[in-house]
């Protein structure tokens, strides 16, 4: 299936692995929230970048693992740009005694489901994200 879902990387050199599959399970996510997929940029980058894109946009001066723009101009439609810092997946893969991959798929679903209208900004909040990134990690195929 062909989506408007694409993958970059930006001061790093990373390629994500069976992109097709990902981008599929990625739409079907979104399709199961009954929302429509307009354009959805994945730009995978350094702490440093990331932490700069955290100080410029947000005024955040920390470290994180994702960042998500909303850009959808019309309710029911996705359409953002997500970044994400390889270095933090991998160090919260060793932290949480993960693999890279699942990390990296979490980190992935997280954004799409902030896109989806979720927040974690509470404790109650981050439990229902969890058990919505654990309930997508099961619906890989790959």
């Amino acid at each position: 299936m062909d989506h408007p879902i694409e993958f970059f990387s930006e001061d790093i050199d990373f390629s994500l692995e069976n992109p097709e599959q990902i981008s599929d399970w990625i739409a079907d996510i979104i399709e199961q929230h009954e929302q429509e997929l307009v354009s959805l940029t994945y730009i995978f980058c350094s702490d440093d970048y990331l932490h700069q894109i955290n100080v410029e946009y947000l005024d955040h001066d920390t470290l994180t693992d994702i960042i998500t723009f909303d850009n959808a101009d019309i309710e029911g439609t996705i359409e953002g740009d997500i970044f994400i810092s390889i270095d933090r997946v991998r160090d919260n893969a060793a932290t949480h005694g993960t693999s890279f991959h699942d990390e990296l798929h979490r980190v992935l679903i997280h954004g799409v489901l902030h896109l989806l209208g979720f927040k974690d900004k509470t404790p109650e909040q981050e439990a229902a994200m969890r058990k919505l990134e654990d309930s997508s990690l099961s619906l890989r195929k790959f």
